[in-house]
């Protein structure tokens, strides 16, 4: 879809100089002399590099949809993830890199949603809370429980959060995947 230089907002994503691009910040000039523009930050998706453009308002360029997918996660072989279309049940592998910190999170069956340009995956995304066990927790120091104080506890899957003091060994515990934080007791 063609869109005018001074239409990219942040977070759009356009194909430019035969490469796709994020756009990081925008900001509209309009300068005392000559034609108003759009003061572009681009970041390159595949390669991570950054470039400024200029968009005069009479320039179009082509905004990109990414196709977005669940996959349910199989297993990791060093560095690459294998999904599974639930639907097909065709299988992808992907890169570690792709799926960032929270790669840590992934249990078996988790529904992740993979965008796809191309049929090229470029970004895999967990769901915002998952559930996990705790193996080990501090013990409550005495006179702790006053103050809003956390300890340090240790996940299943070998993560170290913070926890309020109340929380025990084999409670089990919602996690946030983009911060990595405790955010309550589960609910089962």
């Amino acid at each position: 879809m063609k869109i005018n230089g001074n239409e990219i907002r942040p977070g759009n994503l356009i194909e430019h100089k035969g490469a796709l691009w994020r756009a990081v910040k925008c900001q509209a000039v309009k300068p005392g002399k000559g034609g108003a523009f759009n003061q572009v930050e681009l970041k390159d998706i595949r390669s991570g590099t950054k470039l400024n453009e200029r968009f005069r308002a009479t320039e179009t360029v082509e905004r990109v949809r990414l196709e977005q997918k669940e996959y349910s996660y199989l297993f990791a072989d060093g560095d690459m993830i294998t999904f599974m279309d639930s639907e097909t049940y065709d299988q992808i592998t992907v890169n570690s890199e792709l799926v960032g910190e929270p790669v840590v999170y992934l249990q078996d069956g988790m529904v992740v949603t993979i965008e796809s340009f191309d049929d090229e995956p470029l970004a895999v995304t967990l769901p915002e809370q998952v559930v996990f066990q705790i193996v080990e927790a501090d013990a409550v120091v005495k006179g702790q429980t006053q103050s809003s104080s956390f300890k340090p506890a240790v996940l299943e899957n070998g993560v170290r959060v913070m926890v309020p003091p109340h929380i025990e060994s084999g409670t089990r515990i919602v996690v946030n995947t983009v911060e990595g934080t405790y955010v309550e007791r589960a609910k089962d």
